[in-house]
């Protein structure tokens, strides 16, 4: 019987995943990131851009953009803009959770959420070679062509102790790099608390968080409402933050 694939964990809830019981007590949320607040974790946002003095978002570290140069894609500073919101909508959601990390914008999407899978993979290398804490990839690409390069890049990032977190497709599509071993997937639950993360023992989606018709920041200063993958995976990104700041730098 061919298993059918499902991204997303629609019309289940908790129990269906639960795992057995196991004698694990002291490792909990609060031994885990209990008090912190993701201090000193530099986490980039690899989108659409964050905009710049959006109250939800807060300071932002440095903000780069990937374009075409005679060389081919390259990286370059740019101003603190989003072209399309998806950015700032998951950098809001990132520092809900982290509120004192420090956040990158790599912009790799354009207007009505235009991008290629060159721009992708330039702007992920670029990150991994900055040694970043932890990459938010709201975004993957269905282009073969890229598999092997995103998971040599994904691979890498493993061991320079950089945590890749990135969504799964929205479609039950086969898409990259959330499909890597190297990377922490992520799928959305329909649960309405946001603070409910759960863990599924049989991936490819390894995790899955609130990401139902989610409120989120927005250009222009203010909020909308949406729903996706993409919204679930800034919640894990955040926790990834808040973790490390615990336990690599207390």
């Amino acid at each position: 019987m061919t298993r059918q694939l499902s991204w997303g964990l629609r019309g289940k809830g908790p129990a269906d995943i639960q795992l057995p019981a196991v004698e694990i007590d002291r490792v909990t949320p609060d031994w885990a990131w209990g008090g912190s607040r993701g201090a000193g974790i530099r986490v980039c946002v690899i989108d659409s851009g964050i905009e710049g003095d959006h109250p939800l978002v807060g300071p932002i570290t440095a903000s780069y953009e990937v374009f075409n140069s005679t060389d081919g894609p390259q990286v370059r500073p740019t101003d603190h803009v989003d072209t399309c919101g998806h950015g700032t909508a998951c950098a809001g959601l990132i520092r809900a959770f982290a509120p004192d990390c420090e956040l990158y914008s790599v912009r790799v999407l354009g207007e009505r959420f235009s991008g290629t899978g060159s721009f992708m993979l330039a702007g992920l290398r670029w990150a991994v070679e900055q040694g970043y804490d932890v990459i938010n990839m709201s975004l993957s690409t269905t282009r073969t062509q890229f598999a092997h390069e995103l998971h040599e890049l994904a691979d890498e990032a493993y061991f320079r102790r950089t945590a890749i977190v990135a969504s799964a497709h929205n479609t039950p599509v086969v898409s990259f790099p959330w499909r890597f071993c190297s990377v922490l997937s992520v799928g959305s639950h329909q649960e309405q608390d946001p603070n409910l993360y759960l863990y599924n023992p049989s991936p490819p989606v390894e995790f899955f968080a609130q990401g139902q018709d989610v409120r989120v920041a927005w250009p222009g200063g203010g909020t909308t409402r949406t729903t996706g993958n993409s919204f679930a995976t800034p919640r894990i990104a955040g926790l990834c933050a808040l973790t490390l700041a615990k336990n690599t730098h207390s």
